[in-house]
């Protein structure tokens, strides 16, 4: 029999991870990959990603984008019209030079992302202002070679969703990029129950190529921030390299201007460190592949014979409620591994149905959010999917408050003291200070402290105001969160 016991998150928080998604059935084992830096997404793990697409792509549709698909190989000279972008991306760049035994005339890139291939269709789709705005996103894949892999965080080949769009001026391109970061926003808190921090990224943390950059910072649980989603405002940049163009009302050429955003399986990784405890995964319900596993319990065919048929009869009516369920009849494994190996999955609620419970016309209830004898409860079979949905939105908002108190217990400001900023860095917490961006100070924070900025918070808490910056001590303008991150 298996040992579902895992490496406390206190003792080793990346063994703890690393445990964590191989136990609980997410991916296969790294060292089983036959293609170094990718991983295999098994079933479960991929449910999950589907649950986070759904989530996204209902959103997507709502705000008037469309979903399209553009090819794998983008030339290599797409790339190089770009110059901060070429940059930016050279070092994870895989090459296709031969293919059907010749050699290519000009080698091809394995995506590493879209803005390019996909500007090249616009300045070819797009003539007038009567075809602004033009809103996609695309489902797909993408190639980065990484030296340094972790399945979920970081990894050479993952999933994700690229929206890209163009507009007739910078308002409408700049209220576009907002707009997405707050679908983001709003996915990350009320469909994964994970607060995050909406922000503008430092001139050296921004995209390749953008403008400027925007995200989603959320902290895991050892305190490090995880990038959860990004929103580009891509300027003029690309629409000049690609003459992505349209005549505007006065019958005049004009350059769009572009954005692009981006989501990945990273927030898979996300979920599962901001989540999860010593026992494995804890699934938000929204997001979660099975909201609920029920249990049955017998110790003869006798008692199978009572308890099966309400088991049955429980199942169908939380399918009827639209709720994910699933049986575990499992018959050569104890009720107390069961029990274990759910825990490790994350489910949120499981129901346990005995012999006892088919006599008293009960059911027992535990929820993965609330440990112990605290946590389970004894309910009636009468109205049970209604009250399954109920605890599944409490359970949602509980994880919420659990993970809002533990990030605001781990925010602390601090102004102009930097011996104090290295303390609160040092110690796993982020710092709040005053930035004035430049290049200089980072990368002497970075430095010093292995930490880096992680955005200007949209919701500055002193408007209008400036501060000493952290390092110069001259005037700036926000204040911005530094933390060591992933």
């Amino acid at each position: 029999m298996a040992n579902l016991a895992v490496t406390p998150r206190s003792e080793d928080f990346s063994a703890w991870y690393n445990e964590i998604v191989v136990r609980a059935d997410l991916v296969d084992a790294p060292d089983k990959t036959p293609v170094r830096g990718c991983m295999i997404i098994k079933p479960y793990g991929y449910e999950l990603w589907e649950g986070i697409r759904a989530g996204l792509d209902k959103r997507f549709k709502a705000t008037g984008h469309q979903n399209a698909y553009f090819p794998l190989f983008i030339p290599l000279s797409f790339l190089t019209k770009e110059a901060e972008h070429v940059e930016g991306f050279s070092p994870e760049l895989a090459v296709v030079t031969h293919a059907g035994g010749e050699q290519l005339a000009e080698p091809y890139v394995v995506r590493p992302t879209s803005e390019t291939i996909i500007g090249e269709a616009m300045s070819r789709w797009i003539q007038s202002y009567r075809e602004l705005p033009m809103l996609l996103n695309q489902w797909a894949n993408v190639v980065r070679w990484e030296k340094r892999t972790r399945p979920f965080l970081r990894t050479t080949e993952f999933l994700w969703q690229e929206g890209h769009t163009a507009h007739a001026t910078y308002e409408d391109a700049e209220a576009e990029t907002i707009q997405m970061l707050d679908v983001y926003t709003d996915f990350a808190v009320n469909e994964a129950a994970i607060p995050v921090i909406r922000g503008q990224k430092s001139n050296q943390e921004k995209f390749a190529g953008a403008l400027h950059s925007y995200s989603i910072e959320g902290m895991m649980g050892d305190g490090k921030a995880l990038q959860s989603g990004t929103s580009h405002n891509l300027g003029q940049n690309f629409a000049k390299a690609f003459n992505i163009q349209y005549t505007d009302i006065n019958n005049e050429w004009q350059y769009c201007w572009t954005t692009s955003w981006g989501m990945s399986t990273r927030m898979i990784g996300a979920i599962i460190m901001t989540h999860g405890d010593d026992k494995g995964l804890r699934m938000p319900p929204r997001l979660a592949p099975i909201q609920a596993v029920i249990v049955p319990i017998f110790k003869n065919d006798d008692e199978k014979a009572l308890v099966s048929p309400v088991v049955d009869r429980v199942q169908q009516s939380l399918v009827v409620a639209g709720l994910r369920v699933t049986v575990d009849r499992r018959e050569n494994l104890s009720p107390g591994f069961k029990y274990n190996d759910w825990e490790m999955r994350g489910v949120p609620v499981r129901i346990e149905i005995g012999p006892k419970d088919v006599e008293k016309g009960s059911v027992a209830v535990a929820r993965r959010d609330v440990p112990g004898k605290e946590g389970k409860q004894f309910v009636s079979q009468e109205g049970l999917a209604a009250r399954v949905s109920d605890l599944l939105t409490e359970i949602h908002h509980n994880m919420l408050r659990q993970a809002t108190e533990f990030r605001d217990a781990n925010l602390v400001e601090v102004v102009g003291n930097y011996d104090q900023f290295r303390e609160v860095i040092a110690s796993g917490q982020w710092a709040l200070t005053w930035f004035g961006g430049d290049k200089e100070t980072e990368e002497k924070i970075k430095a010093d402290n292995q930490a880096v900025s992680r955005c200007f918070p949209l919701e500055q808490p002193y408007p209008g105001q400036t501060g000493p910056d952290i390092v110069t001590g001259q005037p700036a303008q926000r204040l911005a969160y530094f933390a060591k991150a992933y």
